[in-house]
């Protein structure tokens, strides 16, 4: 298994119904995750939140953010 490279991003929107949000990374590229990837235990992160993401590619093959750590 090879190791996830941390990257850095804003979150840029979150739905709070849907738990769903997207986070734009310093190339300015969106990137979907789900509140429960959030390792603080919050579930309603802040729009224009700095966080810590590594990137994979999720159940539907598209990339996705897991463990979503606040900075």
């Amino acid at each position: 298994m090879s190791s996830l490279r941390t990257e850095h991003g804003t979150v840029d929107r979150f739905d709070d119904a849907a738990g769903l949000g997207l986070i734009r990374d310093a190339a300015g590229e969106l990137v979907e995750f789900h509140c429960v990837s959030i390792t603080d235990g919050s579930r309603h992160p802040t729009e224009g939140r700095h966080v810590a993401i590594p990137r994979r590619h999720g159940p539907t093959g598209r990339p996705e953010a897991s463990a979503v750590t606040p900075r």
